[in-house]
């Protein structure tokens, strides 16, 4: 009984109870339901202990063992936990993947040592290596403040590239590392440190003000002088070269 006004809830409900008694929606419908993605879509998703014939409304996966931590309910409805819903998620919709956890983020649902459990017990499974590798740019940062400063500028020095002055202040601006010659700078960005709504407008109107000024700024995050430091070192000796060939002719 019923009516032809089902929400998108009640048709999520009807797939799990349509299954067998300890089936779960997941992958992408679970994700839906978290608030992970905002596209849904037909077939609804379930996962179930015994493979089940898939129908036209309904895609049925099967997962010979589903632990009582892969298993809660949501609204009412029986689901995926959400790192379980994560590792399905990344088997089947690797493009979205980054911005699903983004939204979990901030709607403060990824836990990543429950993640990280996940993860050691799901070697093999399809998703893992891409959920592993989405997840690195959401851990601690690897360097304080002061550490970034102190790697960056090791960094430069090793590469031969012309020691800024750091801390430098120009046009009321603290600047993390200054070229004078080249009028020319680098934030260095954690999260921690500019993550925040009031941090996040704070930087684009400085880079705005700085740009007003004549000078060109650019920004290295502590992931990526972690994880790339050669690539970033010779993108910014480039910069350099390319602000030095374009500054008289931008005095002229």
């Amino acid at each position: 009984m019923g009516h032809s006004a089902v929400s998108r809830q009640g048709q999520c409900l009807a797939a799990v109870f349509s299954c067998e008694e300890e089936a779960l929606l997941s992958h992408r419908s679970a994700a839906w339901l978290w608030g992970m993605t905002s596209r849904f879509a037909i077939p609804v998703e379930v996962t179930a202990a015994s493979p089940l014939d898939t129908r036209p409304s309904i895609r049925v996966h099967s997962a010979a063992t589903l632990l009582p931590a892969d298993r809660t309910s949501h609204e009412g409805i029986p689901v995926t936990a959400i790192p379980r819903t994560f590792l399905d998620f990344a088997a089947v919709d690797p493009y979205y993947l980054a911005q699903a956890l983004d939204n979990a983020r901030r709607l403060g649902l990824l836990d990543l040592v429950a993640m990280d459990e996940l993860i050691s017990r799901s070697k093999g499974f399809r998703g893992v290596a891409r959920l592993r590798t989405a997840l690195e740019i959401h851990r601690p940062a690897a360097f304080t403040r002061s550490g970034l400063e102190r790697r960056f500028l090791d960094l430069v020095r090793r590469e031969g590239i012309p020691q800024p002055a750091m801390n430098f202040v120009v046009e009321g601006y603290e600047l993390d590392a200054y070229w004078p010659a080249q009028r020319f700078a680098v934030e260095l960005d954690t999260y921690d440190y500019h993550g925040t709504p009031t941090a996040f407008e704070a930087d684009r109107l400085r880079q705005e003000n700085l740009k007003l000024t004549g000078i060109e700024m650019i920004r290295i995050t502590g992931i990526r002088l972690d994880r790339e430091p050669a690539a970033v070192m010779r993108r910014l000796r480039r910069l350099l070269a390319q602000r030095t060939r374009e500054l008289p002719t931008i005095k002229g």
